[in-house]
């Protein structure tokens, strides 16, 4: 064992050779440990990966708060919003294989301070069109504007409209579709998030393993807990930056705000979306400083020394000659390490346990990311809160759960000494409660907004034809009125109206925010209605709207913490059932088919389905169909809570499937070691003189061929 470990030393070695002697060795060991850097501690590692974490968690989150905000300010559908958030995944997917794989080999810590580099550029750029692109524009009737032509919102006569006026609004129309080429610079966000992906990579793979590798073994999961603790804490943050921004009006610091006529309350409304990534690429860019200044290698621990499980990068290759401490200068070449990489994924996919956990975490990851991805969009939606007031509520109570339960897991872990079997269990618990619980949100939804013409007639009885039809009634038929705007106002009787025109209004006073309308013939018509006025605006959802907001918060928080205590043990359950060496390859695989299988489809195909749920589409100002305005309230209940359920259903049949081989692999005398804190169902310490120093396969008890006991 010594000459071995001498060997890997002196194969790293970029000095003059030693001799072989044990002397010789351990002068070497102590001087190596004397001329460590101060910042090559394990501690001082894990607080670079940690703010690292936090970073890329931070950017990351921000972008599914400000979803909609893109959704809105580009004119586009949630599918085409569900690309650009699958764009992440697609730039992992891009390196994945290689960072994981041949990252291992090199220098892990400046790998992953270039991956900060690449992920605050993609950041900055999506920034970008928001100084390239015109000011935002949204549909507003003229009066609304401070406009000094007095022209009646019902146009039974378009004489009555100066013609002058007219020859402007054409005007305007037309020149806003000269520039609107201006929308498709939504490709500059794409682009962004899929650097983002690039750069991101190597932090997850070479970041745990290389923590892993150097951490007592006893800490390893408490070390993980932290590290995703603590990057639980950037979500935070980010959503909160993120209802921060939204508040603030797109525009702002380019336009008077006194002439905006919007309100945040409004679907129409856009927030500063662009500032909170210049602050994000900031952030990312200081996270990556300290991994420039870490070493390659840091010190073993005592009790790993010895221990089978050593670096992985002291394992990549086999020694021909191990008498020749001349070989030991030679560098890696990049075709010899090529050469173990199709054995090395043979062995990964042959391992059943490995294979059957992916399949789990593929699954429930699609729920997760589409549930995540859309959840804004779906507390805006059902309960009528605001882009600010949604953001600020997942980032200060959602967000904190998780976190809470992450670190719960790795702290059970840790505090009965849990082994592999354990873990499986505790993820297989925490998935199941979780889910049942989510299945109760569907008794906590709002009613569909009365909104004339689409869900209840113009007479107030539910709506039952064709909305496009019903768009239009007697009371608003010698209005000249476009189907297509959608500048809604709020009636005296509690109803939303789609403009003023198809409200049948016949004068206006005020102007921007303070408009009032009057003498609107469709409000007078209706059968609870005492007054023909209504305000700028949509009416506020139902009285019984927020009390369902408060349950489905509090049924909310109870989930994310019991899905999120299952985080941890199924991390010790990847690293444990895995050869050591095979660590940074088996986790990038796991990731690369996360990004894939879930990370890539998920948003796209929940989005798809969710503007099947739409009942009015906006309208671009050329023609053509833009974002959604109004949804319809129970559809999108069943349809985005019944896809989170079904995916995370058949995912636990998986985890099941991956307790039952565990089982059947384990004896009796592992359950017991497993209880008194070794390694389970995968490996105890006990079996340390099955382990050779070298990459082939090691002969096992349980799995011929397939597993190594760690």
């Amino acid at each position: 064992m010594e000459i071995s470990s001498k060997e890997n030393s002196c194969f790293f070695s970029n000095n003059t050779i030693l001799p072989v002697d044990r002397s010789s060795f351990k002068s070497e060991s102590s001087a190596s440990k004397e001329n460590q850097p101060c910042c090559g501690g394990i501690k001082i590692f894990l607080g670079a990966l940690s703010f690292v974490y936090f970073a890329k968690a931070l950017s990351g989150s921000y972008l599914k708060s400000t979803m909609t905000q893109i959704e809105r300010r580009f004119d586009i559908p949630s599918s085409l919003v569900g690309v650009i958030d699958g764009s992440f995944e697609i730039g992992n997917l891009l390196i994945i294989i290689l960072v994981s794989y041949f990252g291992a080999k090199l220098h892990r810590p400046r790998i992953i301070g270039a991956g900060c580099l690449i992920m605050s550029a993609g950041t900055f750029l999506i920034a970008m069109p928001q100084f390239f692109m015109g000011r935002y524009r949204y549909e507003r009737f003229s009066s609304t504007i401070n406009s000094t032509a007095d022209i009646s919102p019902c146009l039974q006569d378009k004489s009555q409209t100066p013609l002058s006026a007219l020859e402007k609004s054409q005007a305007k129309i037309n020149a806003g579709c000269e520039k609107e080429a201006g929308s498709s610079m939504w490709i500059y966000v794409l682009l962004g998030n899929l650097l983002r992906g690039v750069g991101e990579t190597p932090i997850q793979p070479l970041g745990i393993t290389y923590l892993d590798d150097y951490a007592i073994e006893e800490n390893a999961a408490l070390y993980i807990g932290c590290v995703q603790t603590v990057a639980i804490i950037g979500p935070i943050f980010g959503f909160l930056l993120g209802s921060l921004c939204a508040k603030l009006y797109v525009d702002i610091g380019f336009v008077d705000l006194d002439s905006v006529t919007i309100t945040p309350k409004d679907v129409q409304w856009v927030g500063a979306w662009w500032l909170g990534y210049l602050i994000a690429g900031v952030i990312s860019v200081l996270a990556g400083i300290p991994f420039w200044f870490l070493p390659k290698h840091l010190p073993k621990p005592e009790g790993r020394k010895d221990s089978s499980t050593s670096s992985e990068q002291s394992k990549f290759i086999i020694e021909d000659n191990k008498d020749q401490c001349k070989s030991c200068q030679q560098q890696t070449k990049i075709t010899e390490m090529a050469k173990d990489f199709f054995p090395s994924l043979k062995n990964l996919f042959g391992n059943p346990v490995y294979i059957l956990y992916l399949c789990a975490s593929i699954i429930q990851f699609n729920s997760l990311f589409g549930m995540v991805t859309y959840k804004p969009k779906y507390i805006e939606q059902q309960y009528g809160q605001t882009s600010s007031k949604t953001n600020f509520v997942i980032g200060l109570i959602n967000i904190p759960a998780v976190a809470f339960g992450i670190f719960s897991g790795g702290l059970i872990m840790k505090k009965f000494r849990i082994g592999v079997l354990g873990a499986t269990k505790l993820s297989l618990g925490s998935s199941f409660f979780g889910y049942l619980l989510l299945l109760s949100l569907f008794a906590m939804g709002c009613e569909n907004s009365d909104v004339a013409g689409l869900t209840v007639s113009y007479h107030g009885t539910k709506q039952m034809t064709d909305y496009e039809q019903a768009l239009f009634s007697e009371c608003n038929s010698g209005c000249s009125c476009s189907k297509n705007d959608w500048d809604p106002i709020c009636g005296e009787n509690g109803v939303t109206y789609i403009s003023a025109c198809l409200a049948g209004c016949q004068a206006s006073n005020g102007s921007g925010k303070n408009t009032v309308f009057f003498n609107c013939s469709c409000v007078g018509t209706f059968e609870s209605s005492q007054s023909s006025s209504a305000v700028v605006g949509p009416c506020q959802k139902g009285n019984e709207c927020p009390k369902m907001f408060l349950y489905f918060l509090v049924i909310s928080v109870i989930t994310s913490y019991t899905l999120s205590v299952g985080g941890t043990p199924g991390y010790i359950l990847l690293l444990r059932c895995i050869k050591p060496h095979l660590k940074s390859f088996a986790l990038g695989i796991y990731t690369l088919a996360i990004r894939v299988l879930a990370g890539i489809p998920a948003p796209v195909y929940f989005g798809i389905a969710i503007d099947t749920t739409c009942l009015k589409w906006g309208s671009k100002r050329c023609g053509g169909r833009g974002a959604c305005r109004l949804y319809d309230s129970s559809a999108l209940r069943y349809v985005y809570l019944g896809l989170t359920l079904v995916l995370g259903t058949v995912s636990i049949f998986f985890s099941v499937a991956v307790l039952w081989v565990l089982r059947k692999s384990s004896s009796p005398r592992d359950e017991t070691l497993s209880a008194n804190g070794e390694r389970g169902a995968c490996g105890t310490k006990s079996r340390k003189h099955n382990f050779v120093n070298s990459d082939h396969l090691i002969q096992s008890t349980y799995w011929p061929e397939k597993e190594t006991r760690l």
